[in-house]
């Protein structure tokens, strides 16, 4: 496919000596005028890069370039200078020009410079593609060539500005496949929100997405802009799609259709550039069959689906994650270095594990916790799937294969082990904090004074 240029220059015969040149190239052509007429036709299609002039009516070439820089997805941008303006040149190349030429130019210097212009440009989106499949290597342990496709289709797709709808049971990791579309896209370094569908009332809902003006309802003491307009430039996670209410959905259809939103209690609504990524453990064209799920927004968040297999269908992966949350889990807990014996080894590939990674995660967490010795050689209250036996018997043990459950020591070591959960449990939702002890102290139902203490006596203060 050939890449597309665009021409921006207030002389129609500059216009035209440049659509020669570059056409002769085997290269697609579109022109503006000036500077404004450029950024509406680049709202209407994909553009490989912006060939501007300098001085031009309505907007000239340095604005267009700073506005070009502000768009998530903006092409890469060549400055076409006066003779003798080098300054000006440097000054383009400070604001983002990949390149320049002067007037007037030369037909061959024009071809080489685009051409290679191009080529860096390419360069970049393959980099950021690369990067997000990177990425979710970074936030996934997988080994099963299920998941592969995940991160190949996730790298095919982070860079593009297209609504994805990421699918999968509870627990598959879909936020974390989220995140990594975020950091491979384009809009890595602006803004990145996360809304729980599912986690507000339809009341709240609308204000928490949308906004409120001041008073617009009881209790709202002070205006709010709302996620929408706070990731302006960004991205929203809307997670737990599914549980939508049918009003917030037509909201939401409304602001996907129209980049706009309304708050609260106001007359006009307010532009937004929002990249949406929705995720949901529903099945949506059920829900669209059965009547509880508007078909029209279905489909506007379903341009591309990333579906997450449940980790029972691909088991290659379940013995590379038990072993990245062991290593995890005694790091948080502050415990020497553990390890998974064989046996604990073949009860978690027996495992039925309908919880997904996130059960898995949590067993580990509770046998490492448990833990007395540098081998974990079993696991606590896994149900057999060979046999169907019932939950396996015995804690997590050191060297001894029996477990020891039943020595002279288990008082003193049920104190530390119990110890070791507890700071792992600090810990961990500290972290989730951002070091805030009055909503640590919020979620834990503890007084501030007790929570003090007990990040004192752990050392986590």
């Amino acid at each position: 496919m050939s890449p597309t240029v665009l021409v921006v220059d207030d002389e129609p015969a500059v216009r035209f000596t440049l659509r020669a040149i570059l056409e002769d190239e085997g290269i697609a052509v579109l022109e503006a005028g000036d500077g404004q007429r450029a950024l509406e036709l680049l709202d209407q299609g994909a553009v490989d890069l912006v060939l501007t002039d300098l001085t031009m009516p309505v907007m000239d070439g340095l604005t267009l370039l700073a506005r070009l820089r502000e768009r998530p997805q903006g092409p890469p941008a060549i400055m076409v200078t006066a003779n003798g303006s080098e300054r000006t040149a440097v000054e383009a190349m400070k604001r983002g020009a990949l390149d320049y030429f002067a007037k007037p130019f030369d037909a061959d210097e024009v071809a080489r410079v685009v051409h290679r212009s191009l080529g860096t440009a390419a360069l970049v989106r393959d980099n950021q593609r690369l990067r997000a499949g990177l990425q979710l290597g970074q936030t996934m342990v997988f080994a099963s060539d299920a998941m592969q496709r995940v991160a190949e289709r996730v790298e095919r797709v982070a860079d593009k500005d297209i609504t994805v709808l990421v699918t999968g049971e509870s627990g598959t990791g879909k936020e974390l496949v989220a995140r990594a579309l975020v950091r491979g896209s384009t809009r890595a370094t602006r803004p990145y929100l996360r809304f729980n569908c599912a986690a507000v009332t339809m009341e709240l809902a609308e204000a928490e997405l949308f906004g409120h003006a001041r008073g617009a309802f009881t209790g709202a003491a002070r205006s709010r802009p709302g996620l929408f307009r706070e990731a302006d430039g960004g991205t929203l996670l809307l997670d737990e799609l599914g549980e939508l209410s049918p009003a917030i959905q037509a909201s939401l259809l409304r602001v996907l259709q129209e980049g706009e939103v309304r708050p609260v209690g106001e007359e006009h609504p307010l532009r937004v550039d929002v990249r949406v990524i929705a995720a949901t453990n529903r099945d949506l064209r059920r829900e669209v069959a059965e009547g509880r799920f508007r078909e029209d927004l279905f489909y506007r968040v379903n341009v591309v689906e990333v579906h997450v297999p449940p980790l029972r269908e691909r088991p290659e992966d379940i013995l590379p994650l038990a072993e990245h949350f062991v290593g995890r889990s005694c790091e948080r807990f502050g415990l020497e270095e553990r390890r998974l014996s064989q046996h604990a080894r073949d009860q978690l590939l027996a495992g039925r594990w309908p919880g997904n990674v996130r059960e898995l995660e949590h067993a580990i967490e509770r046998v490492v916790a448990l833990s007395t010795g540098p081998v974990i050689e079993r696991m606590d209250g896994l149900a057999e799937s060979g046999d169907g036996a019932g939950a396996a018997s015995g804690a997590a043990s050191g060297n001894d294969a029996s477990g020891g459950a039943g020595s002279s020591d288990a008082t003193g070591g049920l104190r530390e082990r119990v110890a070791a959960f507890e700071r792992g449990i600090l810990a961990a939702e500290l972290e989730a904090c951002g070091g805030n002890h009055s909503e640590l102290a919020r979620r834990l139902g503890l007084s501030r004074t007790t929570l003090l203490d007990k990040l004192e006596r752990y050392g986590l203060r």
